[in-house]
């Protein structure tokens, strides 16, 4: 009523109606490749909203290599009680080498027809997304890809699951080593997950104040960088955070070339797999329970091989063959700032 106060939510018999019209009766759901925060609140998305429209679910236990195996668990409403907040995956998550033969497929195709399993939900980054793609286009499976990978590297999506955990938990380690690197003069490198893409090292580089950083997308001049900092210690200064992609430069590796061409003590920290634990942030765990929903809701409504995503916070939806890899145009504009104010 129009001037009550009062909201009028919309009817949901509509969703219903599509529930009761769609072929899928029975999802499945597996988290893939490296786990991350959130994960597991994409998993109760999935479950709660796919029961909700009356479908049955079922867990697969260590991503595709699970199917492979035959290694699954019925999934109610109970299955996923307190786990929004949980970090890592309740159904574990693996990498299957196995999963990418022919022999493998046929296998994992074989175990959701066993259960009558009618779609599947992979969460989980570029190699999962893969692996869902052709299970859509040369096995008839339909699937839905949600981005679940803390590199942030699938197109498609402004953010991928726990990636915002991830950077504010290297942000909170950083912030400490700051303090040790101040009072006891000394430059550290600190190395951040990303093996082929720098998202992570940039904005953790950007949001620390550190002095300079490395990452895939730029060919790193080493010398450059160790001149700025003898330049730097004539002029005073007495620390110097340098933050850096597993994926360029082993840390420990950078801190004796640095020390061998400045003569300045220099550190090493690798954050390593801290990034991937811990619970998820407000952002990972609202996000990854929207993605969750729209999953089911697009399986009901017939759209198969698609990845979800989100752009400037709207539920996007594209194809899982687009949705693999990215380049970052930001990060010219991210080196540029963190040069200007190091």
């Amino acid at each position: 009523m129009a001037g009550s106060g009062i909201l009028l939510l919309p009817a949901i018999d509509s969703s219903y109606s599509m529930a009761q019209k769609s072929k899928i009766k029975k999802i499945g759901v597996l988290t893939s490749g490296g786990d991350g925060p959130g994960m597991n609140a994409a998993v109760r998305g999935v479950v709660r909203s796919a029961l909700s429209y009356g479908l049955k679910v079922e867990g697969i236990m260590r991503g595709y290599q699970g199917l492979i195996d035959n290694d699954l668990v019925d999934m109610g409403p109970r299955s996923v009680s307190g786990i929004i907040g949980r970090g890592g995956t309740i159904l574990k998550t693996a990498r299957s080498p196995e999963f990418r033969s022919e022999k493998g497929q046929k296998k994992a195709v074989a175990t959701l027809k066993r259960h009558k399993i009618d779609a599947l939900v992979v969460i989980g980054g570029d190699g999962s997304y893969l692996g869902a793609s052709e299970l859509y286009h040369k096995w008839g499976v339909p699937t839905i890809g949600l981005p679940g990978t803390i590199d942030n590297d699938l197109h498609g999506t402004d953010q991928t699951i726990g990636c915002n955990t991830a950077i504010n938990t290297a942000l909170d380690a950083i912030d400490k080593i700051r303090d040790t690197a101040h009072s006891m003069e000394r430059i550290f490198i600190v190395e951040v997950m990303g093996n082929r893409s720098g998202y992570i090292a940039m904005e953790v580089a950007l949001g620390s104040g550190a002095e300079d950083v490395v990452v895939p997308e730029f060919k790193p001049d080493y010398k450059a960088m160790c001149d700025r900092m003898i330049k730097g210690a004539k002029r005073g200064k007495v620390s110097w955070i340098i933050v850096v992609s597993e994926g360029v430069v082993k840390a420990n590796a950078l801190a004796d070339t640095i020390t061998n061409m400045t003569g300045l003590e220099t550190r090493s920290v690798v954050l390593g797999h801290v990034q991937r634990g811990g619970n998820p942030c407000g952002m990972d765990r609202v996000l990854s329970t929207r993605f969750g929903v729209a999953a089911v809701e697009e399986l009901l409504k017939g759209n198969y091989g698609k990845a979800i995503g989100v752009i400037q916070d709207q539920i996007n939806i594209i194809p899982l063959a687009e949705a693999r890899k990215r380049s970052f145009d930001k990060f010219k504009e991210y080196y540029r700032l963190i040069s200007m104010l190091r």
